[in-house]
């Protein structure tokens, strides 16, 4: 199993969900709103706190949790629709998953995906 996190773009969202809901055995995902930084640093939001002021970019994050034969898929269409060309575009991870229990029903494994 492979955990796909990628951070985007907040405007492409809509587009990069519509394209991965066309995706046959997709178990679901979590969006979450989210902001930090790289090396873009535009759209500045700033933060104040006891040691300084920080600058955030909005982003979302995207988190899915696949077989291992759906996890290229999954990257590609992400890559694919999350893709502007201008920096701060996003990036996108693959971790592999050591467990999954759903809670509901205490399955385990591939099958609690």
């Amino acid at each position: 199993m492979k955990e796909i996190k990628a951070i985007v773009q907040p405007f492409i969202l809509t587009r990069v969900v519509t394209a991965l809901h066309k995706i046959e055995g997709l178990p679901g995902m979590t969006i979450s709103e989210i902001k930090g930084f790289g090396r873009t640093r535009w759209k500045k939001e700033k933060e104040v706190s006891d040691e300084g002021v920080y600058e955030f970019v909005p982003k979302v994050k995207i988190e899915i949790v696949v077989h291992d034969e759906l996890a290229e898929t999954v990257v590609n269409t992400i890559q694919e629709n999350a893709h502007t060309g201008n920096p701060g575009d996003g990036k996108i991870f693959v971790v592999n998953v050591e467990d999954v229990v759903k809670i509901r029903t205490n399955e385990r494994g591939e099958s609690a995906i």
